[in-house]
This record gives C-alpha cells, sequence and structure tokens, in this order.
C-alpha cells in the first residue's frame, strides 16, 4: 500500500504542476506577442506604463488570492473554509494571467536561442530593444505596491490589537 501511495503521490504532483505551468506556457504561446507588439505601445503612456501597470497589478492578484485563504478556519466550519477558498480563485486565475504576460517579455538566456521569433514584432527579444529598461519599472512598481500594502495590513493589524476592550455590563 506504501508503494501505490508513494506513486499517487508523484503522479498528483506532476498533474499539479503541469495544471499550473500549462497557462503560463499557453498565455506565451497565444498572447505574448499581440500583447507586447500591439497592447503595449498603444497603452496610455506606452510601453513602460503597461510594464508598470503589470507591476502594480502583480502584488494586487497575490493579495486578492492571499486575503480570502486567511479567513478560513477549518475547525470552525469546513463550508465556510471551502467558500473562501473558492473566492481565492479569481486571484490565482489574474495572478496566472499576469505573470504569463510578463513571461512573455523574457528572453531566452543564452544569446544563441534569440532566433528570428525572439526578434519578431512584440517578442521578447524585440520587447528588450524596444524598452530596455521595461525590467526596471515593472519591479520598481512591484515593489511600490508591495510596501504600500504591507504598510496598510501592518497599520490593520495594529489598529486591532490596540482596540479598547469592549465595556463589561455595569456594576
Amino acid at each position: 500500500m506504501g508503494v501505490l501511495s508513494g506513486c499517487l503521490l508523484v503522479v498528483g504532483s506532476v498533474a499539479a504542476f503541469l495544471a499550473l505551468i500549462s497557462p503560463l506556457v499557453f498565455i506565451d504561446m497565444r498572447w505574448g506577442h499581440r500583447v507586447w507588439g500591439g497592447l503595449a505601445p498603444a497603452w496610455p503612456g506606452g510601453g513602460y506604463a503597461f510594464g508598470a501597470t503589470l507591476g502594480v497589478l502583480l502584488p494586487l492578484t497575490a493579495a486578492a488570492l492571499v486575503a480570502p485563504l486567511t479567513r478560513m478556519k477549518w475547525r470552525r466550519s469546513r463550508l465556510r473554509s471551502l467558500a473562501w477558498a473558492l473566492a481565492a480563485l479569481p486571484g490565482l486565475a489574474a495572478g496566472w494571467l499576469v505573470l504569463g504576460v510578463i513571461g512573455a517579455s523574457w528572453r531566452p538566456r543564452e544569446r544563441r536561442d534569440w532566433d528570428g521569433d525572439c526578434y519578431r514584432e512584440g517578442g521578447a527579444c524585440w520587447v528588450h530593444e524596444r524598452f530596455p529598461y521595461l525590467g526596471t519599472v515593472g519591479l520598481a512598481a512591484t515593489v511600490l505596491v508591495s510596501a504600500v500594502l504591507i504598510a496598510l495590513l501592518v497599520r490593520h493589524l495594529v489598529r486591532g490589537q490596540s482596540a479598547p476592550p469592549a465595556p463589561g455590563p455595569a456594576t
């Protein structure tokens, strides 16, 4: 029975990995060139503003994924916890979409792998030639929004802890 359980665990892990990586590959293959070649340059502010928008959306989608999961309490109510888990799925889907669009702009590591498709309009090499500081802009936006979200979370937690106790019955 132990060997069967181990095999099922391995197969399940591989299936989960493929289920999570497949949307990223699909977004890159189907929409990558069109998003970076058409949408990003036409975005208000151009490709850099599009990169900043993606950088802002990344921590927001992560928060949309994590916030409902923090409300889950399996011991109190399994049904309510399942509802909170389902409420996190839109954040997961949005985050995967944002990661897929960001991933479509990543160049292959080795220069010898930079083929004609990489330099085609909207391809990863084309994106980096057209917008050489795109990664810096996106990373700066991600760090800035993450810092604001963390500050808001800390403020919320501190406010929740410093609240005065509710008045009891008068004696």
